[in-house]
Order: structure tokens, then C-alpha cells, then sequence
């Protein structure tokens, strides 16, 4: 059986793959799109063809004979765009260390190196692959090279496949006839020319009936058309150089060594790191490196099959150093859970027979009573579950639980998730078998029954990985300055956030029900009235029914049409809406139906026995440090409507209580004070003053007594608007105003604040420097954004380069508050609990006995949270309900 050799047009495929997949950058802001997608390809075509010899092609910088005469013809090829040209050199050196030889010769194009090589390849008695893009390279074919042509159909990529007789079926002319198609109709990706006027199906009936172009043009008298005779009788010397620039030389001077060129195991370590370094983690996969290493490690998981060695375990757990858990549970059932000990112990204890959760978590809380250094990824889950089983975590033993997934997030808090696979993979070098590949699409409680073997390792893993990988990233949090912020600030807030998820929020399920009428009332009115205005009934739902009444009907200007219709977005109806009370009325209608829909309706399947609602506070999902809320999301309570700031009236406090609001005053702008050093900025801020009327009074040249509302509410928007880096652009839309005025008042705002400007500057070039942002206590943002080609992104890199330090300065101070009040709460023995946090703002269920200690608390520990040049002010309120508190 002949040898095979697979030969890869490498600029081809790259080049293909960079406009075919979506853009992809890795955590250090490198482009690796293009990578990803030839790799994909490669393995795809290994797979199939599985040869014995390997090697990929690429150009050079250096011109050859055919750009010369292209660049004689045309002056420049369009360049490489550069996120392309950034990754070349390290998709070379991904192949070298898979062991796959490339091949480049000045002088000499890809095309060239392939040709020649093929046909070397087939006078040895191989079969030869050619891999490419480029249909110039069917030219080559024969019955023993065969090309290959990657196609993309309705998003799913082919291939094509050609030896002789299927150019000759496709194309109607023999391979090396390809050549004359291209001279006479030209090919605008390869650069070459072709004849003016000559298209596809005109040049394939020339060279069927006269075989070449010297032949087509001996006979042009002959030619039909007319058109197709007058263009080559006057531009046939473009035809001779057109063929010039498609012919492939197949016979260069370049000496291949074939026994380079053996395809041996592409999977290597060396490999596997950039693979990693990249960021391409299902690919990881394909590697085997880590097989034996993982054959070894899977070997110290035990399943721990009865009561005697559970307690054994345990019992052992105590005593240990550290060690890492996780628990195993399936809609609220705990199924197992792992414990790992040291590097050689790792036990899997299911919950049988032989133990009950509450014994099996009972016997874990009372070893952690004596562990110094305990690991997990989502303690907060955790805690949910030990305490559900009657765990409790004293706060003196707080101190000695650490979370992966947040010491993940710190290091990259740009990533969706911080899964155990993922831990494996970047902190501990090993590629560990997904859940999916162990159980299929089955649920954990039948895999434990079904496949213990596989439980086994699933379970062993999910410990073991958490133990090996929970050093390295504390040195790593180290090493960027963030062990502090870790163990300080996050860590502590782990255990705020559960209680305040544990205390939940009461709510008046009566008056949300009586909310929810009221809405439905006024958004009845509201249809019956938009069918009024528009003169027929029409799904006001329906962007696309909406977008025919409005511009079709009505001839309302400013449409703007897309492929489904006319945009109807909430930008384009509010530009509309002062000069047409229709679509002030469908704005309305809009804002109260997502009224009803999300909180009325919504909030309502969230009202737990209990009679309160219990969100999710997630540490782990903003890159700025800003904590979330799920399920439902209480931070998102509408506050510019009156109508939906009411929907606060239906949270109301327990018997006895009262809610007490607290709301840091402006904290940005003073955390941008501080930060800046601005000595303006800071005198106001220090001297109490309107800060949005002094900076119109000063902005706008006016006394300080006679600045007017509206001249304040602008001064208020560029304040706000620097925050966030807003452009000339943005701040005449918000103010509805020219461009031009909008740059002359963040000029006159620079000159007022002039050590802002330097600030702001700074933070940029800081973050194109270093790669990313920082925050006042150390926390990084990582700004990929910043080294992007896009003007458009690197824009928007540049906004949150400026944004990042002082929004996530004023999210870490709030965050530092929330400790420090929950801290003394529990200290000075009160039953005043700490409820929500939404950004700025925490709100605290308060016993009207306790009321004045908790107000005094609130007080001291936000204003205390962190040392600024500036006072941090808060403004304090309390009432019956949350509307009457904020």
C-alpha cells in the first residue's frame, strides 16, 4: 500500500479560517481566531486522510516573480489585516511543537512549494493530499494528487475533493487547462487580472473548443461573442500575464526532506501548553499527554463502601492540615460527597445505605472545627447545603475556608465560568474527564447507581483537583498583589452573602397582587387608546406591526429599515415621541407591560412558605467587582418611573421592624476625587458643596447662586459622564445637544478639573501598558480590548480603562461596608439584619428597639470603609416598606 503525504497551503487555510470564525482573543488580548479555525480544519483532514508525512506551506514576506508582476500591473496586494498577520508566527509555532514541519523559501510563494513537492511526492509512488483554499491548486491534480478544498455551506464546512476526472466533470477542462480559465476570467483572491469582460462561462468555451489562450487568440477572428472577441484582441497581453500569475511552478529549487516530514504523535507537551496559553479548551482534549498521569491519579480515588471506613475517613479529616470538599447534590438531594486529604487520598462517600446526609455532613462540620486550610469551589453553595443538614461555620472558623472559584475570578474575571475542568487545566496542567463524557446525558443519581466506576472518578476529581490547584492560585493572587483583597474582602463576603440569601426579603403578596391589577388596568386604557390613534388593531408587541403603522401608515420620518422591518428599539421610539402621542403611549405601554411581566407576575413565583423572597447575590459574573443578583434579580428594582419605583412599597419589613436604607452619595465621583488627587474636586467635596451646581457655576462661567436646574442637570450629566468615559458623541445625545457644545463642556470641565484629564490619561496608558486595569485595593481587569485593530473597541477599551479603577474601587468599598456592618451587627449581639445590597445602596431589617444602634452602625461602618480625601456621605432613610426607606 502506497505512503501518503497531506501538504497544507497554510496562508490558504489561515487566511480562511480567520474571516470564517468568529473573533477570539485569549486572556492576553492576542487574536486567535484564525488559529483556531486551521487547527479545527487540520484535525478534521488528519482524521480522514490519517497520512504517514506532514507538511505545511506558508509565504514569505519577500516578494516573488508573481507579485512582482501583479505589483507591476496593479502597484500593491492588499495587506494582511493585522489581528491576521499577529497570529501566523505562533500558529508556526503550534505546529513545531506538534512536530510538523512547515516550509518557506523567499522568492518562492506556497502554491510553489506545494506543486513542486507534490509532484515529487507522486515520482516516489505516494498518494498526495494538497489542502488549500485556493482553486488555482486543482491544477495539480492527477489520479495520484488529489486537492482538497475546505466549503462552507448554510454554516457547516465540506470539503471538495479532486482528481482529474473531477475538475474535468466540475470545470469541463482537464487540470493543467485550469490555468487558461484563470487568464482569461481572472481570480480577484488570487490577484490575478483575467481579461476585462471575460467572465466564467465564456472562458470555459474558449478553452473547450481551442484548448489554451495562444490558441484562443491565433483564432480570434473566429470568437463569439463579439464582446468576447474585442476583449481579447485588446487585452490578450493581460491574458499571457494573467496565465503567468496562475501557473504553479512545479519544479523550484528547494530541497525537501522527507523523513522530516514523518508524522509521528502530534499530541506533545510542548503542543499541549500553547494549546493552554491559547485558550482552546476543548481541543485540550485531543491531548494524551496528561493519560498516564491521570491513569496514576484516578488510581488513589476510593469509593468508600461502608459505615466503618466512613468514619474512618472523618475521622482522619480531622486531623489533616488541609484538605478540599465537594459536595454532590441533585435537586436538593445530597448525593456524595469527595473529600480529598493529602496528595495520595482521595475518598468518594456516597450517601447508601450505610450514611445519612445529615450524619456524613454532621461528621465534615465537626472536622472542620480542627482543619486549618479547607477548599471548594462555590462555598457559598456549600454553606447553603450544610446548613440545610444543621452544619454551622462559627465565625472564629470563617478564617480558614478558601473558595477557587473566586480566586479563579480574581485572576480572570473575564471568563463565563470557573469550573472544575477548568481548574484542572490552567492551574494543575492535567485535562480530566468532563461530566458529559463520563455520563452521557444522564443525571448524577443514575449515574452513582449505574456507573460507580465513573463516579468514582467524576467524584475523585472534583476534591482532588481543588486540592492540587488551590497553592498555585493563592501564589498566583501573591504575586498580582490580590491575597489581601482575597482572604479580606472576599472571602469574608462569602459568608455576608449567605446570610443576607438566608434572611431573604418579606414581601406583601397581597399588594403586589393589587400592583399587578392596578397595572393591568392602565395598559388595557393604553391599548384601547393606541388602536384609537392608529385606526386599527394591531399587535402592539409586533416591532414589525408596529414599524408598517408607524412609518408605512402614519409616514413618521426617521425609520430605519432592517431585515425583519422597521426598527421600533425604545432609542428610536423616544426621538419619535414628543411629536407623536402614539408612541409616547407605546413607550408607556411597554415600560408598565415589563412592569407586570417582571415584577408583578415575576417576583410573585419567587415568594418562598416563608412568606419572603430569597435572591442570589453572584461574586463572580461582573469584571468590574460588582456583585449581581438572580433569581430573582432585586437589584434591578425600576427606579426612574414613579409607577415602578412603587413596586417597592411591597417589600415590606417582619412584625416589630422597620427598614433602614442607606445609599453612599455620589460615591464614584468622590472615589474619582480621591484617585485623581484633583485639589477643585476636593475642595467641593470637603466644603460640602452642590458639586453639579458648582461645576455648572464653574464649567459654565456663571455665579454660583445663579446656576439654573436645567444648567445644573447638565453639569450633572458630564459629571456622571466622565465617570464612564462618555464621548462628545454620547453627551450630546443625552443632552440634546450639538457635538460641538458637547466637546466645549468636557473641555471647560478638564480646564475646571484639570488634574482629572491627567488622571483619566493615565488609567489608559497604564492599561495599554500593563494590560490591565486596577482598582484602589489592588483588583485587576484584564483589558484585551485595548490591543484590538477595531477602532470601535479599542474606543470602548479605552471608556473602561478610565471606568474600571473608580467603579471598581466604589463596588469594593461597598463590599467592604457590607462586612464591616454585618461584622458588628452579629458583634454587639442585635437581630437587625443586613437584607440587600443593589450597587450604591444596602438596606437593613431593623428591630425599632435596635432602631438608633443600627442606624448608628450603618453610619460609621460605610462612612469608614475606606480612607479617601473626600468624606464618603451617605444618605440614611427608614420607613414601613422600601419605597418609604429609599
Amino acid at each position: 500500500m502506497s505512503e501518503k503525504i497531506l501538504l497544507v497551503d497554510g496562508h490558504s487555510i489561515i487566511n480562511r479560517a480567520f474571516y470564517g470564525v468568529t473573533d477570539l482573543t485569549n486572556s492576553e488580548g492576542l487574536h486567535t481566531n484564525a488559529i483556531y479555525g486551521f487547527l479545527n480544519t487540520l484535525f478534521k483532514v488528519l482524521e480522514e486522510e490519517k497520512p504517514d508525512y506532514l507538511t505545511v506551506a506558508f509565504d514569505v514576506k519577500a516578494p516573488t516573480f508573481r507579485h512582482q508582476m501583479y505589483d507591476a500591473y496593479k502597484g500593491t496586494r492588499k495587506p494582511m489585516p493585522a489581528e491576521l498577520h499577529e497570529q501566523v508566527p505562533v500558529l508556526k509555532d503550534v505546529l513545531h511543537a506538534m512536530g510538523i514541519e512547515t516550509m518557506e523559501k523567499a522568492g518562492l510563494e506556497a502554491d510553489d512549494l506545494l506543486g513542486t513537492v507534490a509532484r515529487r511526492s507522486e515520482a516516489r509512488g505516494m498518494e498526495v493530499t494538497v489542502l488549500s483554499g485556493d482553486r488555482d491548486l486543482l491544477q495539480l491534480a492527477t489520479e495520484h494528487i488529489r486537492i482538497r478544498l475546505p466549503k462552507t455551506k448554510g454554516g457547516v464546512t465540506e470539503t471538495e475533493n479532486y482528481n482529474t476526472q473531477d475538475v474535468i466533470d466540475k470545470y469541463q477542462v482537464a487540470p493543467l487547462q485550469i490555468i487558461e480559465l484563470k487568464a482569461l476570467m481572472g481570480d480577484s483572491a488570487d490577484n490575478i487580472p483575467g481579461v476585462p469582460g471575460i467572465g466564467e462561462k465564456t472562458a470555459t468555451n474558449l478553452i473547450v473548443q481551442y484548448g489554451n489562450i495562444e490558441n484562443a487568440y491565433a483564432h480570434v477572428e473566429e470568437i463569439k461573442p463579439n464582446r468576447a472577441k474585442n476583449a481579447l484582441q485588446e487585452h490578450y497581453d493581460m491574458a499571457v500575464m494573467s496565465k503567468a500569475l496562475a501557473t504553479i511552478n512545479t519544479d523550484c529549487d528547494y530541497d525537501y526532506d522527507w523523513d522530516k516530514a514523518k508524522l509521528g504523535n502530534i499530541y506533545t507537551e510542548a503542543a499541549y501548553a500553547l494549546i493552554k496559553r491559547l485558550e482552546f479548551k476543548n481541543m485540550l482534549s485531543r491531548f494524551r499527554v496528561d493519560a498516564p498521569a491521570n491513569e496514576k491519579i484516578e488510581k488513589i480515588f476510593q469509593m468508600v463502601e461502608d459505615f466503618g471506613e466512613a468514619d474512618q475517613v472523618l475521622t482522619k479529616a480531622a486531623a489533616v492540615p488541609r484538605l478540599a470538599f465537594a459536595v454532590h447534590q441533585e435537586e436538593g438531594q445530597v448525593l456524595a460527597l469527595s473529600l480529598t486529604l493529602s496528595e495520595k487520598e482521595t475518598y468518594v462517600i456516597p450517601v447508601e445505605g450505610f450514611v445519612t446526609a445529615d450524619w456524613l455532613l454532621g461528621r465534615l462540620g465537626e472536622a472542620f472545627a480542627h482543619v486549618p486550610e479547607i477548599t471548594t469551589l462555590k462555598l457559598k453553595e456549600a454553606l447553603k447545603c450544610l446548613s440545610a443538614h444543621g452544619v454551622t461555620i462559627e465565625k472564629e472558623r470563617q478564617g480558614a475556608f478558601l473558595d477557587a472559584e473566586i480566586a479563579a475570578y480574581l485572576l480572570n474575571p473575564l471568563k463565563d465560568s470557573y469550573t472544575c475542568e477548568e481548574l484542572a487545566k490552567e492551574y494543575v496542567s492535567l485535562t480530566i474527564p468532563s461530566r458529559v463524557e463520563l455520563f452521557g446525558k444522564d443525571k448524577l443519581t443514575k449515574a452513582l447507581e449505574e456507573k460507580a466506576e465513573a463516579f468514582r472518578i467524576y467524584g475523585g476529581y472534583a476534591s482532588y483537583i481543588l486540592y492540587q490547584s488551590m497553592p498555585t492560585l493563592l501564589a498566583e493572587l501573591h504575586e498580582t498583589g490580590m491575597e489581601d483583597l482575597y482572604r479580606e474582602m472576599e472571602l469574608p463576603l462569602v459568608f455576608t452573602l449567605f446570610g443576607m440569601e438566608q434572611e431573604g426579603i418579606r414581601v406583601d403578596a397581597q399588594a403586589l397582587k393589587t400592583y399587578g391589577e392596578e397595572l393591568a388596568v392602565r395598559i388595557g386604557e393604553l391599548e384601547t387608546k393606541i388602536y384609537e390613534e392608529a385606526g386599527e388593531t394591531f399587535n402592539i408587541n409586533s416591532p414589525k406591526q408596529l414599524g408598517v403603522i408607524l412609518f408605512d401608515k402614519m409616514g413618521l420620518k426617521g425609520g430605519k429599515k432592517t431585515k425583519t422591518g422597521y426598527s421600533t428599539s425604545a432609542e428610536v421610539l423616544e426621538k419619535l415621541a414628543p411629536e407623536c402621542p402614539l408612541v409616547a403611549d407605546i413607550l408607556e405601554y411597554r415600560q408598565l407591560a415589563k412592569l407586570k411581566s417582571t415584577y408583578a407576575d415575576g417576583l410573585a413565583a419567587y415568594i418562598e412558605p416563608d412568606g419572603r423572597i430569597h435572591t442570589t447575590f453572584q461574586q463572580t459574573i461582573t469584571a468590574t467587582g460588582r456583585l449581581s443578583s438572580v433569581e430573582p434579580n432585586l437589584q434591578n428594582i425600576p427606579i426612574r418611573m414613579e409607577l415602578g419605583r412603587q413596586i417597592r412599597k411591597v417589600f415590606i419589613p417582619r412584625e416589630g421592624c422597620v427598614l433602614v436604607d442607606a445609599d453612599y452619595s455620589q460615591i464614584e465621583l468622590r472615589v474619582l476625587a480621591h484617585m485623581s488627587g484633583d485639589a477643585n474636586l476636593i475642595h467641593a467635596y470637603r466644603g460640602a458643596q452642590d458639586i453639579h451646581r458648582l461645576t455648572a457655576s464653574q464649567v459654565f462661567h456663571i455665579p454660583f447662586d445663579e446656576v439654573t436646574d436645567l444648567q445644573r442637570r447638565n453639569a450633572k450629566a458630564v459629571n456622571f459622564g466622565i465617570v464612564y468615559g462618555i464621548s462628545s458623541f454620547g453627551l450630546s445625545q443625552d443632552l440634546s445637544i450639538s457635538r460641538k457644545e458637547a466637546q466645549e463642556y468636557i473641555q471647560k470641565y478638564f480646564e475646571t478639573y484639570p488634574k482629572i484629564k491627567e488622571f483619566l490619561d493615565s488609567c489608559v496608558e497604564e492599561a495599554k501598558e500593563k494590560g490591565y486595569a486596577r482598582t484602589m485595593f489592588g483588583r485587576r481587569r484584564p483589558m484585551p480590548e485595548l490591543k484590538s485593530s477595531n477602532f470601535m473597541q479599542r474606543s470602548f477599551g479605552e471608556r473602561v480603562a478610565m471606568n474600571a479603577p473608580i467603579q471598581g474601587t466604589a463596588a469594593d468599598i461597598i463590599k467592604i461596608a457590607m462586612n464591616r456592618v454585618d461584622r458588628r451587627l452579629k458583634a454587639e449581639g442585635l437581630k437587625s439584619r443586613l437584607l440587600l445590597q443593589v450597587h450604591d445602596e444596602l438596606l437593613i431589617e431593623a428591630y425599632t428597639e435596635e432602631l438608633d444602634k443600627v442606624e448608628q452602625i450603618l453610619s460609621e461602618e460605610m462612612q469608614g470603609a475606606a480612607e479617601l480625601a473626600v468624606p464618603l456621605e451617605i444618605d440614611m432613610k427608614q420607613g414601613k416598606n422600601w419605597y418609604e426607606a429609599h
